[in-house]
């Protein structure tokens, strides 16, 4: 235990050090400049362009996978807010669907004060866009859902099942899919974001055949990393093609792992990227609160809310 604090003494005040030499700032001034991010839901145009980084977590990382309570958990942890999953499965349609558990979720934003980050579509992977009929069906209400919820991001995965990666034949039928929804997105300002295990090429060949700003990238360093790309050099070929980004490492807790989120920062400064950075956990040596709140103590020493 006393090994795990002075390691985590260590490593948030080493990140801190560097970020506030790559700023030109002391730690007073950096302090100075941060204000504190209270929750308010209102003043809608502020949220969508924030001044800096927010970090937030997925609702399945800590147990509660389209379920309200999530947004009480995060905030107990120290988070900015939470990317809720729509739920359902291969035998029942999503639950987020359901509009009093849309109402729930208004309500818990007001009480709690955090916000939601973004919806995911992880249903997706086990009934796949590419194939099943009722997936089509599932992303066009799930842009309904989003306009209810006041959200703007709707993550679409393409894992085991609906895998598109040396898949042309899949990858041709999710295009022509893309491009009937785009319209309908496009005019809800919603943008749907592909979250695959294919390269920045491959992601840029699929997103310039369906034609949208609509339709865009939903980027996982670890889960790009872990296919051998090389992300910081991905990101920057992505640009503003990227809506959002997972935070994630297979190996260890943030900082200790395979990602230099340092340089992920860099990147990220190279193509104006402002907003969400949402949390993934895949190690909880501490267990789930523990080690998200020491994962999102040390990726708030790179990415401040007030940059």
């Amino acid at each position: 235990m006393s090994d795990s604090v002075i390691s985590r003494r260590q490593v948030l005040a080493g990140a801190a050090g560097l970020t506030l030499a790559a700023s030109g700032l002391t730690l007073g001034q950096e302090k100075k400049q941060r204000e504190p991010d209270t929750g308010d839901t209102k003043g809608e145009r502020k949220q969508r362009t924030p001044p800096g980084f927010r970090i937030g977590v997925c609702d399945w990382t800590i147990g509660h996978r389209c379920d309200p309570a999530a947004l009480a958990r995060a905030k107990k942890i120290g988070l900015d807010g939470v990317q809720v999953d729509f739920g359902g499965g291969p035998s029942k349609d999503p639950a987020l669907f359901d509009a009093d558990l849309q109402k729930r979720y208004l309500e818990e934003v007001k009480t709690q004060e955090v916000r939601i980050a973004s919806l995911a579509l992880g249903v997706l992977n086990e009934v796949a866009y590419k194939s099943d009929p009722r997936a089509e069906k599932w992303v066009d209400q799930a842009i309904d859902v989003a306009q209810a919820l006041r959200q703007r991001v709707i993550l679409l995965a393409f894992f085991s099942k609906g895998d598109l990666k040396n898949d042309k034949a899949g990858t041709d039928a999710v295009v022509g899919k893309l491009k009937n929804i785009a319209a309908k997105a496009e005019k809800a300002r919603v943008t749907l974001g592909v979250e695959s295990w294919l390269s920045a090429a491959e992601h840029l060949a699929l997103l310039d055949r369906v034609g949208s700003d609509a339709v865009q990238v939903y980027y996982d360093v670890a889960n790009s990393h872990k296919m051998g790309y090389d992300i910081y050099q991905e990101i920057r070929t992505l640009g503003k093609r990227i809506c959002e980004f997972h935070a994630k490492d297979y190996d260890d807790l943030y900082g200790k792992g395979s990602i230099d989120f340092p340089r992920v920062r860099e990147a990220m400064d190279a193509i104006g990227y402002r907003g969400w950075l949402v949390m993934e956990g895949t190690k909880m040596p501490m267990g789930i609160d523990e080690s998200c709140r020491y994962d999102a103590e040390y990726l708030r020493t790179i990415y401040p809310r007030r940059v």
